[in-house]
């Protein structure tokens, strides 16, 4: 747990409604997904979690669905934070992106580039302003991908030293398929980490097997808060997606356990503080 009276920061969290129809990626019949999660749903568990402020994250490719997030964000407290989305193929896009950036509770986008078929393009010339712009404005940039991906993040940053990243679910290691792949993966996420980026521990238990357990996240997040520190590490839910494999208590208590071996101020660090300055979130009155 961290330290009493440190106020507890979810940096990654989700509401939808399939109704809205711009959620490509969410399977039809899905018990879990595939029905609508809104701040009521999500209130008991940040409640008994003693989670005050989380992140809200874009899960359809429109402006539209993130105009809707706002709309949540001015009326739930809780929501300190919006990261939305605009189309980075279109460079007159960049006015939406002022528009949205007024907005007091907008601070960045994530394109969804684990969905987008060329794993290059990001480094497309028709991409590139938005990265510019993002770097410009002070806006954050959520990099959601696979381990597939890394070495494509990394010549991103290098174009775009000023960018502000933060790397989505530790970048989807396979878990489930673990030693395969861990050492690329390890490798990739800290020459990510020496460029500055930041890391959100979260996803994890979606990219574990079902029946996952504490064990098999720990060699995932130790090298994580290894390579980046906990200063640039911050818990996320991820819900509803989390609950694919876990609800809300049972994935914050795992994480919990893969950082008992912290300090209280680098656990406060990982369930609050880096989230709090990354994404530049006022200190909320006790």
């Amino acid at each position: 747990m961290i330290a009493h009276g440190e106020e507890m920061i979810d940096a990654h969290q989700h509401y939808w409604n399939p109704a809205r129809g711009d959620y490509g990626w969410m399977p039809k019949d899905d018990p879990v997904l595939s029905r609508a999660y809104g701040p009521a749903d999500l209130a008991p568990a940040l409640a008994a979690a003693g989670v005050r402020a989380t992140v809200l994250v874009q899960a359809a490719p429109t402006v539209a669905e993130t105009e809707y997030l706002l709309g949540i964000a001015d009326e739930t407290d809780s929501v300190a934070a919006v990261v939305g989305w605009v189309d980075f193929d279109n460079p007159t896009e960049r006015r939406t992106l002022e528009r949205l950036a007024r907005h007091p509770k907008f601070r960045g986008v994530r394109p969804m580039i684990q969905d987008i078929a060329d794993p290059d393009w990001m480094l497309s010339p028709g991409a590139a302003w938005g990265f510019a712009a993002l770097a410009e404005m002070g806006l954050t940039f959520d990099a959601l991908g696979h381990p597939q991906h890394v070495e494509n993040f990394s010549r991103l940053l290098d174009r775009h030293p000023g960018l502000r990243v933060v790397i989505d679910h530790a970048m989807k290691p396979a878990i489930r398929d673990h030693p395969a792949g861990f050492d690329a993966w390890a490798a990739g996420m800290a020459r990510l980490a020496g460029q500055g980026a930041f890391c959100k521990l979260s996803g994890l238990v979606t990219e574990a097997a079902p029946g996952w357990t504490v064990a098999d996240l720990r060699p995932c997040a130790a090298h994580v808060l290894d390579v980046f520190g906990p200063e640039r590490v911050m818990w996320g839910s991820d819900w509803p997606v989390c609950r694919l494999r876990a609800e809300y208590a049972d994935w914050l208590a795992a994480a919990q356990a893969l950082t008992a071996g912290l300090d209280d101020e680098a656990r406060a660090a990982v369930f609050g503080d880096t989230a709090r300055a990354f994404y530049r979130l006022a200190q909320r009155d006790a």
